[in-house]
């Protein structure tokens, strides 16, 4: 009975020394795993990159537009010679202001004087044969009437008055198309204007055949049209009667009003502009047709996010930003890019205002991955 007891004393002990030491190894374990974690979070901590982050801004602010435009005459016109000759007369040079139907030059033209009289000669004597003609088929006609003369000779006689009718016809449109040539020999302004070329001088052969330089060109600038191509992006604010203001290189500090008449309601494939017109009040002839123009539009502000362009990161599908989560890690947002201002973008989708954007994002930025927020002098916030 007592080597049973002693056995039994043994046993107990022996099982608690077991237990102890499971509990102590228990405790190095758990020690170890929280040694390792600290460890792995202030390996990480150490390692995260920095970043500075802002927020983006809604601005409902105007946007003013500004965009290169061509001036050129409401109305212009080169002029060509429609008559052969030698300029005789030059009642015009540049800078003149001219009024419709005014005598600009004429041409000196022997050879088409010539053609007139010869044509009036020969409507004379067509004249002189259809006259005949028709007192001889009247005759003929009397005759055959008393049966004196056979019915076809008398329908001989008529078609012969006929023809006769027929040359002094042609005769006479002959000779209209002389006179017609021949007034060609005034060249006249079209319309009201200022000469603004003149590629002539007494004494020179002028030609018809229109192959060569224009004698004079004419413009109207009482009022211009100014043409400016604008980007697909403010295409839907191109609408007609909207208000641009002008300003010139030579007029520094004037400015002048235009107005948005039409469109070419099409893009550009190449360029993805549209053509945009705009007329100017130029009664006063203080503007000159072919100059450079600054064109400035004031356009109404959308209620549309905008961030710094140096926020953004070009992937293959697509522009991204970075934003920095809850757990300070990187999430990388897709977004819908919309109007270019210049250091400024404006994002219509992708992020909200309250998520924190990373400012000029390394391209090795990953997703997920652990970074340290330095916003200013002494604001860190670090990993969890």
């Amino acid at each position: 009975m007592p080597i049973k007891a002693s056995a039994r004393g043994f046993g107990r002990v022996a099982l608690v020394v077991v237990l102890v030491a499971l509990v102590v190894a228990g405790w190095g374990l758990v020690s170890r795993e929280r040694a390792e974690a600290r460890l792995r979070a202030h390996t990480e901590k150490q390692i995260a990159r920095t970043v500075t982050t802002i927020s983006a801004t809604r601005s409902d602010t105007s946007i003013d537009l500004s965009l290169p435009g061509n001036v050129v005459a409401r109305v212009e016109a080169s002029i060509f010679a429609r008559t052969d000759g030698y300029l005789a007369r030059l009642h015009v040079d540049i800078g003149t202001t001219v009024t419709a139907g005014q005598l600009l030059a004429e041409i000196d033209a022997p050879e088409l004087d010539q053609q007139l009289r010869e044509g009036g000669a020969e409507v004379a004597a067509a004249e002189a044969a259809a006259a005949l003609a028709q007192t001889t088929a009247e005759r003929w006609l009397a005759l055959g009437a008393s049966h004196t003369v056979s019915r076809q000779q008398v329908d001989e006689q008529q078609s012969a008055a006929q023809a006769s009718a027929a040359r002094l016809n042609a005769a006479r449109a002959s000779l209209q198309r002389l006179q017609e040539l021949s007034a060609f020999k005034r060249i006249v302004a079209p319309f009201d204007g200022i000469v603004t070329v003149r590629n002539t001088d007494i004494g020179q052969l002028i030609s018809a055949n229109g192959t060569g330089e224009e004698l004079f060109r004419i413009a109207d600038t009482s009022r211009l049209r100014v043409f400016v191509r604008v980007p697909q992006v403010y295409v839907a604010t191109m609408t007609p009667g909207l208000v641009a203001r002008l300003g010139f290189p030579d007029r520094p500090g004037a400015e002048y009003e235009a107005r948005l008449v039409r469109s070419a309601n099409a893009l550009d494939a190449a360029s993805r502009t549209l053509l945009v017109e705009l007329d100017v009040d130029n009664r006063h002839h203080e503007l000159l047709s072919g100059t450079y123009v600054d064109v400035h539009f004031q356009l109404p502000g959308s209620s549309t996010l905008r961030l710094p362009a140096n926020t953004l990161l070009f992937r293959a599908a697509g522009p991204h930003v970075a934003t920095v989560g809850e757990d300070n890690r990187v999430l990388l947002k897709p977004v819908t890019l919309g109007r270019d201002f210049g250091n400024e973008l404006e994002i219509l989708s992708g992020v909200d205002a309250t998520d924190r954007v990373i400012l000029s994002p390394p391209d090795s930025l990953s997703d997920h991955e652990a970074v340290r927020i330095v916003n200013g002098a002494g604001t860190t916030d670090h990993p969890p």
